[in-house]
C-alpha cells in the first residue's frame, strides 16, 4: 500500500510516495520522511490530514483516505504539549532565573482559579506574566487585593450581562456591517487580504462603538488605517511587551522604552477621556446598579459607567471608570481580533463548515436587512457549536496566571511553593486527550451533545475566558461579536485559504493570533 505524503501545497514537487508495508511504527516512519524531505529535528515532525488532524500512529495513517501532509509543528502552542505528553500534567520551567510551573489538567486548573486562601491573581509581583501591564485602577490587571477589584467586580459585569448586550446589539451589528464596503471592492478586485489585520480594525471598530458609541470609520476604504486610539493602543501594548523583556531596572532610566511607555500611556488615557466626554451625559440621570432594565437607560458602557449608583447611591470613582473603559477597549479588541481571525481560519480549513453555517444563517434570516436580536444570534445551534470549537481548538488566549499564596499540594501530589506562579495552559487543557475524544480534530458537532459544554465547564476542560472570581468578565460580549460578526460575513462572502504557507502564531504577543492568514473573498451573489 502506497501513501502520498507532501509538504506545502499538494500535487507539487515537494510530495513523495512510500510504501506503507515496510514501516512497522510510527518513528520509523518519521525518521524516513525527515530524511526524504530534509526535516533537521525529526521530533519536530508532524503529520497531519486534509482536516488538520494529527495522525500520531502508524495506524492513523495508514487509514488515512488522503494524503498525508507535513509540518514542522502542530502550528498552535504544539511545545507545550510535547511537553505534557512527555513529562505528564504538571512540568516547571526556568527561563533566566524566573521559575513558572504549568498545567494540562482541568482538574488542577479548577482550584488555581478558585480565588481562596492557596491561589490569587496578583500582577504586582514581578513575576507574574501580566506584571509589565500590572494597572491597579482596572478589574483585568489589578491584584485581587487591590482596593479598585472589588468596586469595579460590582459595576462592571452588569455592562457585559446579556441584558447589556442585547441593549448593544444595534451597536454591534452596524459595526460589523462596516466592513462591507471595503470587503465589496476587495472581492471586485480579485484580492486576497491578511485576515488579522481586517480583523484587528473591525474588533476595535465593535468595542469601541459599545464602550464609546463612536465609530472609527476603519472601513472608508480597503487602504483606511486604523484610528489614532487604536494605533496608540497598539503601540502601547508593543511597548508593554518590550519594557517586560527589561531589567526592573530599566524603567528608572530617563530614557528609552520605559519614558515612551510612560508617554504613550498618558496619551491613551487622555484620548479615552476626550471620547468619554463626548460619549457620556454628564447631566444624566442616575442609573440603579440595582435595576436590571437600567442599562436600556444608557448610550454605552462608559455612559452607564459614569452614570450607575449602588444601593447606597455611590458611583464608581471617575478614576476606576476611566481605568475600566481604557483596558475593556484595549483587552477587548485585542482578544476578539484574534477569535475572529481564528473563526474565519476554521471556516476556510475545515471543509464543509462554510457551507453548513452559510445554510443555517440564511434559513434563519430572512431579508437582507435582517436586524439581529440577541436571542436570535445565540439560537442558531450550528452557530454555537462552530464557535465553542473555534474556542476550543483555537483559544486565543494561552494562560492565566496565578500566584500561590502558601504552600500547596495540587491532586496528583504537586508541591507548589509558596509565591510561585502557576499557570492553567488553556489550548493544552482543550486537546487534553484524557478529556476529550480525537481532540485535534476540528469538529463542531461535539457540541451538540446535550449539556456537553456544561459538563466540560464543571470539570474545567474546557475554559476559554477562565473562571472563577477572575473569569473573564467580557465573555458575553466577545460570544456575541463573533456570532454577529460571522453571521453577518458568512452570509454576504465566500473565504478561501489563500495563505501562500503554514500559518503560523505569533509567539510574542499577548494572545494567540495568525500572523500569516490570508483569505481570498468572493462575494455571493444567490
Amino acid at each position: 500500500m502506497y501513501k502520498e505524503f507532501y509538504i506545502g501545497c499538494q500535487n507539487n514537487v515537494h510530495s513523495h510516495r512510500l510504501d506503507m508495508s515496510s514501516f512497522t511504527s510510527i518513528e520509523q516512519l518519521t525518521t524516513t520522511l525527515a530524511k526524504v524531505f530534509g526535516f533537521v529535528d525529526t521530533k519536530s515532525l508532524w503529520l497531519v490530514d486534509h482536516k488538520g488532524s494529527h495522525l500520531s500512529t502508524l495506524k492513523d495513517v495508514q487509514e488515512t483516505k488522503d494524503n498525508v501532509e507535513l509540518r514542522a509543528t502542530c502550528h498552535v502552542l504544539g511545545n507545550y504539549d510535547r511537553l505534557f505528553s512527555l513529562y505528564g500534567p504538571m512540568i516547571k520551567t526556568v527561563n533566566m532565573g524566573t521559575t513558572i510551573y504549568h498545567t494540562n489538567d482541568p482538574a488542577i486548573a479548577r482550584h488555581l482559579l478558585r480565588e481562596d486562601g492557596f491561589f490569587t491573581k496578583s500582577t504586582s509581583d514581578s513575576s507574574h506574566p501580566l506584571h509589565y501591564m500590572a494597572d491597579q485602577d482596572c478589574l483585568f490587571t489589578c491584584d485581587s487585593a487591590s482596593p479598585a477589584f472589588a468596586p469595579s467586580h460590582k459595576f462592571v459585569p452588569p455592562t457585559m450581562s446579556p441584558r447589556a448586550v442585547a441593549h448593544f446589539m444595534p451597536l454591534i451589528q452596524d459595526a460589523a456591517q462596516s466592513i462591507f464596503p471595503a470587503f465589496d471592492q476587495l472581492a471586485e478586485a480579485d484580492l486576497a487580504v491578511n485576515v488579522y489585520q481586517y480583523m484587528f480594525k473591525l474588533a476595535s471598530q465593535i468595542v469601541w462603538r459599545v464602550m464609546l458609541n463612536q465609530d472609527l470609520k476603519h472601513f472608508e476604504s480597503p487602504k483606511t488605517p486604523p484610528s489614532v486610539p487604536i494605533r496608540l493602543f497598539g503601540q502601547y501594548l508593543s511597548l508593554m511587551k518590550k519594557s517586560s523583556m527589561q531589567p526592573q531596572w530599566f524603567k528608572y532610566i530617563p530614557f528609552g522604552v520605559s519614558t515612551k511607555l510612560k508617554n504613550v500611556r498618558q496619551q491613551v488615557l487622555d484620548t479615552t477621556e476626550e471620547a468619554m466626554d463626548v460619549s457620556i451625559q454628564k447631566n444624566g440621570p442616575p442609573l440603579s446598579l440595582s435595576d436590571p432594565k437600567a442599562i436600556q437607560g444608557a448610550t454605552c458602557v462608559a455612559d452607564f459607567l459614569y452614570r450607575a449608583r449602588d444601593k447606597d447611591g455611590k458611583g464608581l470613582p471617575y478614576n476606576l471608570v476611566l481605568g475600566n473603559v481604557v483596558v475593556s477597549c484595549g483587552a477587548g479588541f485585542t482578544t476578539s481580533s484574534s477569535l475572529l481571525s481564528w473563526a474565519l481560519y476554521s471556516l476556510v480549513r475545515y471543509p464543509g463548515n462554510q457551507e453548513r453555517l452559510f445554510e443555517e444563517i440564511a434559513s434563519h434570516r430572512g431579508n437582507v436587512d435582517k436586524r439581529w436580536t440577541y436571542d436570535e444570534i445565540h439560537d442558531m445551534k450550528f452557530l454555537d457549536c462552530f464557535v465553542k470549537e473555534v474556542l476550543r481548538l483555537h483559544s486565543p488566549s494561552f494562560q492565566t496566571a496565578r500566584n500561590a499564596k502558601q504552600d500547596a499540594i495540587l491532586p496528583g501530589g504537586y508541591l507548589i511553593p509558596k509565591n510561585s506562579i502557576v499557570i492553567a495552559c488553556f489550548p493544552s487543557i482543550h486537546k487534553n486527550p484524557a478529556h476529550w475524544d480525537n481532540p485535534l480534530r476540528f469538529d463542531p458537532d461535539r457540541w451538540a451533545q446535550q449539556g456537553l459544554a456544561a459538563q466540560m465547564a464543571r470539570q474545567g476542560s474546557y475554559t476559554p475566558f477562565a473562571a472563577g472570581g477572575r473569569g473573564c468578565v467580557g465573555f458575553n460580549l466577545a460570544l456575541t461579536q463573533v456570532k454577529v460578526v460571522l453571521a453577518e460575513l458568512a452570509y454576504r462572502y465566500e473565504f478561501d485559504d489563500s495563505s501562500p504557507e503554514a500559518v503560523m502564531y505569533d509567539p510574542e504577543f499577548l494572545v494567540v493570533r495568525p500572523l500569516n492568514f490570508y483569505a481570498g473573498i468572493t462575494k455571493r451573489v444567490h
